[in-house]
């Protein structure tokens, strides 16, 4: 089976002992009446879809695909849209497999990702003999290939898949050895094959936030996205094995990845025995953090997956809802609405001396300087983050607000009423302090300006405006914790 041929490995072991309060005390299930009775219906009601991997073959199994259909709201294909389906030979394409699928999927109102384009497995035996530019050219010819056949039909694609090692360096693939470059340009040529579909980068093993892998993989988004490199999600796995388990830090690691911009989901998740615990953890931790999109379990019923001795789904042979899968409608349920941008996360290792949030009077966002500069007059951007652990503010001594860990201030640039004011790394210039006011309010220690927030949505760039202090544009300072 290749998908077992793909995740032979045994994972990193992680601590649990903190999913429960992943989970939280209590969770908070709306009445009969309201909760919705499918994965895919309850995910909806917060944004989320709730999706599974298909395989074409099994389609015919009718138990198989009531299930599918019924439950979830997003698809992957689990084999069919790889290189080694879509391109068995070179330049002669076949997406009779993985149109299957998307046929299926469209003609029901599912959504589809794509999955995967450039992969140092499950590569064609023609690709695996090339090196160098020709592997290169062939890579770039395979991405507009696929993408221009399924182009403005999908909802993503896992552009890039499994690029790492488990210490955070590339892995020595023979796509690696055509120049480090090589997913930026997969990415980039993606990005030109369709522009409306969201790229992603996927992996396994980067579920926890102090890991090699993780670190690895979140510098490189860090990197494309201060860079302009077009990226806009990254998937987790989130495959928990007899040696690895949900990890205490496991929303602090999706709240990182989502506060450098990008969205985040779980993308191939099956749990050992079905942990009702571990479900509900991961579960939890993904509604809790607005930028994360969505949940794929990879296959329908224990007897569908890779890893069907260890019962990791959340229906079994027969098709029975297990104990796990009450748990996660729960927890799904209990999301309620669609985030509507209060922040609620708090660290969980405050900075040193102290740290502050600079949230709206009224809105509740805080600021987000993501991937700044330290050079003084860069311009960076502003964003609505909800309150992620590294977008906290420092107050300090001589009244200049610098951000955790980046030591970057604020700068009114603008003057005159209604005039743009842009933000700065200013080095601590005196004309770029801010005062806090006796009502809690900041301003301009010489402008006198204020802070204004134009747009709502999560990741969303915000405008700052000269307001002459307008009440629901002043911000205050919130001590953390």
């Amino acid at each position: 089976m290749r998908r077992l041929t793909r995740h032979g490995r045994y994972r990193l072991a992680v601590a649990a002992a903190s999913a429960l309060a992943v989970v939280g005390a209590a969770l908070v299930v709306p009445s009969l009446a309201q909760a919705a009775s499918t994965l895919g219906a309850a995910a909806t009601q917060s944004g989320r879809y709730f999706g599974t991997a298909i395989a074409g073959g099994r389609l015919g199994d009718s138990a198989y695909s009531t299930i599918a259909a019924r439950e979830f709201n997003m698809v992957t294909a689990e084999n069919e849209m790889k290189p080694d389906a879509t391109e068995p030979q070179q330049n002669v394409f076949n997406f009779t497999a993985g149109d299957q699928i998307y046929n299926w999927a469209n003609s029901r109102g599912i959504k589809v990702r794509g999955h995967t384009l450039a992969w140092h497995s499950q590569q064609p035996g023609w690709m695996q003999n090339m090196s160098g530019s020709t592997l290169r050219n062939a890579m770039i010819n395979h991405i507009n290939g696929v993408m221009g056949h399924y182009r403005g039909k999908l909802a993503a694609w896992d552009v890039v898949n499994e690029a790492f090692n488990e210490d955070g360096s590339r892995r020595q693939s023979n796509l690696q050895a055509t120049g480090n470059d090589w997913i930026e340009v997969a990415f980039r040529t993606a990005r030109a094959a369709d522009p409306s579909v969201k790229l992603c980068y996927n992996d396994y093993n980067i579920e926890n936030w102090s890991y090699g892998k993780t670190q690895g993989v979140y510098r490189m988004i860090q990197d494309f996205r201060s860079r302009g490199v077009p990226i806009d999600c990254v998937g987790l796995q989130t495959h928990f094995t007899g040696g690895s388990s949900l990890p205490g830090n496991f929303q602090t690691t999706l709240s990182s990845f989502a506060a450098l911009g990008v969205d985040v989901a779980l993308t191939e998740v099956d749990v050992t025995n079905a942990s009702t615990t571990q479900y509900a953890g991961l579960t939890q931790a993904c509604v809790n953090v607005p930028r994360c999109i969505g949940i794929t379990v990879w296959g329908v019923r224990d007897s569908d997956s890779w890893r069907s001795n260890e019962s990791p789904l959340l229906f079994d042979g027969g098709g029975n809802k297990k104990a796990a899968y009450t748990s996660v409608l729960n927890v799904l349920n209990g999301a309620g609405p669609a985030p509507t941008g209060t922040p609620t996360p708090t660290p969980t290792t405050p900075p040193p001396g102290g740290a502050n949030r600079i949230v709206g009077s009224q809105s509740g966002r805080c600021i987000d300087v993501p991937n700044s500069s330290r050079t003084n007059g860069t311009r960076v951007q502003l964003y609505d983050c909800h309150g992620q652990t590294n977008q906290q503010w420092t107050w300090t001594a001589n009244r200049q607000l610098t951000v955790y860990a980046g030591s970057m201030c604020l700068d009114a640039a603008g003057s005159g009423n209604s005039a743009a004011v842009q933000i700065y790394s200013c080095n601590g210039q005196a004309n770029q302090q801010w005062n806090v006011n006796s009502n809690g309010t900041i301003t301009g220690v010489q402008s006198g300006r204020c802070l204004d927030v134009w747009g709502t949505a999560n990741g969303q760039q915000v405008q700052i405006y000269d307001c002459n202090g307008q009440a629901n544009q002043q911000f205050r300072l919130v001590p953390v914790g």
